[in-house]
């Protein structure tokens, strides 16, 4: 009798257990009810799961659609993840890149000193390249060629073992033409040239690592350059004298140190405009190495054209 009692007086639910007068059905409010005491907020349904999401509404603590998860925390397929995984990448890439680079660089380097010592310090050879003239020119050509190969054709200057045999012949050809040209000067001017191009290019390279100056794009004011001083060294065959050579090797050695730079940052990347593909190891150390040895002629020629 009492029960019968409580749900006359109303406020019960109804004998089929279905709520009537605007309760949500399915577990969820619906548009114009707002939710009842007792009923739960943020639209989750009674058995516990969230519903699909509606027009206009989302289940609360969860971010935009699905596959956020929830208190706003970082997604498994986050783009700040991929990007930055992205970049541990390539900062990799791009330092055993560099690694490689001066690896080789240090063995033509050592390369071409041995020939450079052993032209200048040993009588017989130096008699041996002043009598045989042609040899220089043989070395020329074989210089000529082979940097036409690798500048040119990809297949020579990316598959190895190609790309190191090139390089090696033409390193031990430069190396042979600058052991003779040496050998035309005194050895204590010949190891003060030695000496000043590596603190320049140690300078340099330091400067270039370190600056904020972009260099990579003055590729064409120093291909305009080039053409100068080429010129000027036209000039300078008919032209002849002391204060003419020391012009013309003075232009040549900053051209060649500005050369360095812009070489060393092509090879670093980063935020510079322009970078060398990690896959041209072999024609970022070419480019260095001519660097630096051009910027050894030029002072060894400075050098000679002072004591004279």
């Amino acid at each position: 009798m009492s029960e019968n009692k409580d749900q006359s007086q109303g406020g019960g639910y109804p004998q089929g257990g279905y709520p009537q007068g605007g309760y949500p059905q399915g577990g969820y409010p619906q548009a114009g009810y707002p939710p009842q005491a007792g009923y739960p907020q943020g639209g989750y349904p009674q058995g516990g799961y969230p519903p699909p999401p509606q027009p206009g509404f989302q289940p609360s603590g969860y971010g935009e659609g699905y596959g956020q998860p929830p208190y706003g925390g970082p997604s498994s397929l986050g783009e700040d993840g991929d990007v930055k995984g992205f970049d541990f990448n390539e900062q990799s890439i791009r330092k055993s890149f560099i690694r490689k680079v001066y690896s080789i660089l240090m063995c033509q380097l050592l390369v071409t000193m041995a020939f450079i010592t052993l032209f200048v310090y040993h009588a017989p050879t130096k008699m041996w390249v002043r009598t045989h003239t042609y040899m220089f020119w043989v070395a020329f050509v074989i210089v000529f060629v082979c940097l036409i190969a690798m500048a040119c054709c990809d297949s020579v200057r990316r598959q190895a073992p190609m790309n190191f045999i090139f390089l090696g012949i033409f390193t031990v050809a430069e190396s042979f033409m600058l052991g003779v040209t040496s050998s035309m000067y005194e050895s204590d001017a010949v190891m003060m040239a030695v000496g000043i191009t590596a603190a320049v290019c140690l300078a340099l390279t330091l400067f270039a690592m370190q600056s904020k100056w972009d260099f990579t794009a003055m590729g064409g004011v120093l291909l305009c350059a080039t053409v100068v001083l080429l010129l000027f060294g036209i000039v300078a065959i008919f032209v002849r004298g002391k204060t003419m050579t020391l012009i013309y090797a003075s232009l040549g050695a900053l051209i060649f140190s500005m050369y360095l730079i812009y070489d060393t940052q092509l090879m670093m990347g980063g935020k510079h405009k322009y970078s060398i593909s990690p896959e041209e190891y072999i024609f970022a150390a070419l480019n260095l190495y001519l660097d630096v040895i051009n910027i050894f002629l030029y002072i060894l020629t400075i050098i000679g054209a002072a004591k004279d």
